[in-house]
């Protein structure tokens, strides 16, 4: 399901290529139809928005957003691991699934990134795409709901990953992201927060291809723990 693909795509470091092709994605979700037409609307004035604004601005923005603090952080087990070696273990686990359908991770890269989780979802059969994706909704819905209080447009995006999960956000986790203050981090807190040891350096992360969807329930359990649970570290 390339819809998913497409979602992950908006949510990455924008580029010249990237923008160019924004009005060929949008195309691409219309026809495929898995997005509700109020969430397609909003993604497509978002993709507007995009192809609209300069380059640069828009990757200064990106790193504004997603690289600096934790309350944006689309490293998906950022959010119940923090610092724990735990999440090194559980990032292996995704990796191996990633694996089973041929999709690796790149040198440089964590298999928990949300965009490569929907590379991954985009490459399984639809309706085990939305079910999968209930896994860290609670994650993705805090996070859309933090990106609107800052009247962020990439907030559609993450509505429009709402949309497409089989599983509901926990209302009262809503509810407390929408009470939070907004986050304000100087250079000195943003330094001292990203000073972690990197439990995945000397980790194994391939596997042999395999073509069903269903064969990881180890990284599912990791995932399934990002629902019912209070972040960990997400401010």
């Amino acid at each position: 399901m390339k819809t998913f693909k497409i979602l992950g795509l908006l949510l990455s470091y924008p580029d010249e290529e990237m923008v160019k092709h924004l009005d060929d994605l949008m195309q691409v979700m219309a026809l495929e139809k898995l997005l509700p037409a109020r969430q397609l609307k909003k993604v497509r004035e978002f993709a507007h928005e995009l192809k609209g604004n300069d380059i640069y601005a828009l990757q200064e923005n990106y790193v504004e957003l997603f690289d600096r603090g934790r309350a944006h952080c689309l490293q998906l087990f950022e959010h119940i691991h923090g610092e724990s070696r735990d999440r090194g273990q559980a990032m292996v686990n995704l990796a191996e699934a990633y694996g089973e359908k041929g999709l690796y991770v790149s040198p440089g890269q964590l298999p928990d990134f949300l965009p490569l989780f929907l590379e991954f979802l985009s490459l399984c059969p639809a309706d085990e795409a939305m079910e999968m994706l209930g896994d860290p909704i609670n994650v993705i819905a805090t996070i859309g709901v933090k990106l609107k209080k800052r009247k962020s447009s990439y907030a559609s995006v993450f509505e429009a990953l709402e949309a497409l999960s089989r599983v509901k956000p926990d209302q009262d986790m809503i509810a407390l992201a929408r009470s939070e203050p907004l986050e304000k981090m100087t250079l000195d807190d943003i330094d001292k927060e990203w000073e972690e040891a990197n439990a995945f350096d000397n980790s194994d992360v391939s596997s042999d291809d395999c073509s069903s969807c269903d064969a990881f329930p180890q990284a599912t359990a990791e995932l399934e723990k990002l629902n019912g649970q209070n972040m960990n570290g997400d401010q």
